[in-house]
């Protein structure tokens, strides 16, 4: 998301056309003593609050050698520190009937809890104390440890759609540290022990490398004293900075992965682009894949549903989804499934080609006007939830971008012209630049039109990927 000047009104619009809202137009944000970034967002419309402590760190940020830290940390957290035994935190939030969660990202780690806003303050001094005090034993690193490699078994290991995924971000990112899976490879979690966590732990979890975001009913003069009161005694550190990582290069041609199982139940494929996030991005390029994302595969007026689904098209459902969060450049997916007697890779040829006839052909202006405000109506949809908007703007927060940006998003997305959409198009979803993902069940006929095996002679068995 990203503010810049006001555009000249569209040729559909009136000179005098109603400004658009802003997102969470009543936040405020402000900085602690110690380098810790805290934003409010009032809602005053029941007495409750999302409290949430996002880390600038995630399974990108990992040394070679120990995929999985980042998510296995988190789970480490709940562990106890020398003021509260193991369990207290989660027995206190269960005690007055708030939630509680936590996920990990390739660039981010998010704590949340959702309480009553009488018992905020408890919650920040529970969070503030194992930002510093966390305690860990052999045991419990031991103990934890296999909770994650059963995890891995369950979530990854058992299911043929997460391994096409996990595998298909393998060849996707061939350099870049987005190419790994953010529970980390089984053989690499084996070997995480309490050396590698309390290491990552001091690195990592320090206040300047944390953002506080508090939505709910509370104002920024309650946040910010209770925020004094408990992260703000908290030392701060000036020695941080986020590792570079290394760049993708250029790809040399299409890559493709194909798993079969015997427990897929209907096939499908995946096809993944490199294209720029928020924050790598030029301008309008972020909000400009975010039309495009719509126009595609969106919704049941999208190219794809339009084209491909309905009447005799190939496909049971397609669709298209940008991610535009990431430190580095991220991924535009399209993905679908076949109806019966169409091949995936005629399926795949049906999707490349709708791609084609948009980046050669352009859009009009009703699909530019539909996509524009289909894409504004969710923004602003989503303020009516309290715990959306606080991931909505942690997440922008801790990839890059600015309140401001993040406020004035709506006026980038209504800022993108026809040419913006085609031009994105034409320039990153290049059938050379591919990566695609095939899965099929086990039993398949022998002329199943998705390949053989993978880049590399191999057949194996997320957008940003997310582990709790």
């Amino acid at each position: 998301m990203s503010a810049s000047s006001s555009p000249a009104p569209h040729p559909d619009k009136g000179a005098n056309a109603a400004p658009l809202p802003k997102i969470a137009p009543n936040a405020v944000e402000f900085r602690l003593g110690n380098g810790m970034d805290v934003v409010v967002i009032p809602d005053h419309r029941a007495p409750v609050v999302t409290h949430m402590v996002w880390y600038k760190v995630g399974a990108a940020d990992e040394q070679p050698g120990q995929s999985g830290l980042a998510h296995f940390f988190e789970h480490l957290m709940f562990k106890g520190t020398r003021n509260h035994p193991e369990g207290r935190f989660s027995e206190a939030v269960s005690d007055i009937g708030g939630e509680e969660n936590a996920f990990t990202t390739l660039d981010y780690t998010a704590y949340f809890q959702r309480v009553a806003k009488e018992n905020l303050g408890e919650m920040m001094a529970f969070e503030a104390d194992r930002m510093r005090h966390l305690t860990l034993a052999d045991e419990q690193v031991a103990t934890e440890r296999d909770v994650v490699i059963e995890e891995r078994r369950l979530r990854i290991d058992n299911d043929p759609g997460a391994q096409m995924s996990e595998q298909l971000a393998r060849i996707l990112y061939m350099n870049h540290p987005y190419g790994k899976p953010v529970i980390g490879w089984m053989h690499e979690i084996e070997a995480l022990n309490r050396t590698a966590a309390l290491d990552f732990y001091n690195r990592y979890y320090t206040p300047a490398n944390a953002v506080l975001v508090v939505a709910g009913d509370v104002t920024a003069e309650e946040v910010r004293r209770l925020a004094d009161l408990t992260y703000g005694q908290i030392a701060g550190r000036t020695d941080l900075e986020r590792a570079p990582r290394p760049a993708e290069p250029p790809s040399a041609g299409a890559r493709a992965i194909t798993v079969r199982d015997e427990k897929v139940r209907e096939p499908q494929v995946q096809r993944v682009y490199i294209v720029p996030s928020k924050r790598t991005s030029e301008k309008h390029e972020a909000e400009a894949l975010t039309i495009l994302a719509e126009i595609l595969g969106g919704n049941t007026t999208s190219r794809f549903y339009d084209n491909l689904v309905r009447g005799n098209g190939p496909a049971t459902y397609a669709g298209a989804y940008y991610q535009s969060s990431g430190i580095d450049n991220t991924r535009f997916i399209v993905y679908g499934v076949p109806k019966a007697g169409v091949t995936l890779q005629a399926l795949t040829d049906a999707m490349q080609a709708e791609i084609a006839r948009l980046a050669t052909g352009g859009i009009s202006d009703d699909e530019l006007r539909r996509a524009r405000n289909a894409v504004l109506a969710q923004a602003i949809y989503a303020q009516d939830s309290q715990q959306a908007m606080a991931r909505i703007i942690g997440t922008a927060l801790v990839t890059g971008s600015t309140l401001a940006e993040i406020q004035n998003w709506p006026s980038q997305i209504d800022a993108v012209s026809a040419d913006d959409v085609r031009d994105v198009a034409r320039r990153y979803l290049r059938e050379d630049q591919t990566a695609t993902g095939y899965l099929e069940p086990l039993a398949e006929p022998a002329d199943s039109g998705a390949p053989q095996n993978g880049p590399h002679g191999e057949s194996l068995s997320e957008p940003q990927s997310e582990a709790a």
